[in-house]
């Protein structure tokens, strides 16, 4: 792991905690060592990369610490359609530099998203891509690889209707 990808995953395991996903304090603490590893400076990140197993239950607090050091802590929008919103800016992200795997990224977002803001019609293609994915098999005809490619391009899509959105940091 390099420098920057030890930076990228704190900044990611700070959104999937921000956007109320449960993160184990084990990989908190395995994040702060990988970051730790890498040359990444910060005055609680060897606090938090040291934390024994007896003593996890202080990794949320030295994590938040540790972003809050880096410039990294993020809170979604108060409004919780926005942050819906904002967190399916994020999964589309993923999906498209390849940091999700398409299957996974379409159904948090059919799964914990579309339905909470009641299937928008901007998301439908994504939920499409999800449906087929979950339910797909050998005989339909296409590849797995090209729907795959099918859910990168609805990603794609999603994010382009929000220039500007900050979604990948």
């Amino acid at each position: 792991m390099t420098h920057d990808e030890a930076l990228k995953q704190l900044s990611r395991l700070a959104r999937e905690r921000a956007f109320g996903r449960h993160v184990g304090s084990d990989r908190l603490i395995q994040a702060g060592l990988d970051a730790l590893i890498t040359g990444v400076e910060s005055p609680s990140l060897a606090m938090l990369a040291g934390l024994l197993r007896s003593e996890e239950p202080e990794a949320p607090e030295l994590f938040d610490q540790v972003l809050e050091e880096l410039g990294f802590a993020f809170r979604p929008p108060a409004d919780p359609r926005a942050a819906k919103w904002a967190m399916a800016h994020w999964i589309a992200g993923q999906i498209v530099d390849g940091s999700l795997d398409p299957a996974t990224g379409t159904h948090l977002i059919w799964a914990d998203i579309a339905y909470d803001l009641g299937y928008p019609e901007d998301l439908e293609p994504l939920v499409h891509c999800a449906h087929n994915l979950d339910g797909w098999d050998e005989t339909w005809g296409v590849s797995r690889e090209e729907l795959n490619q099918e859910a990168v391009e609805a990603a794609n899509q999603l994010l382009s209707k929000r220039p500007g959105y900050d979604d990948q940091h």
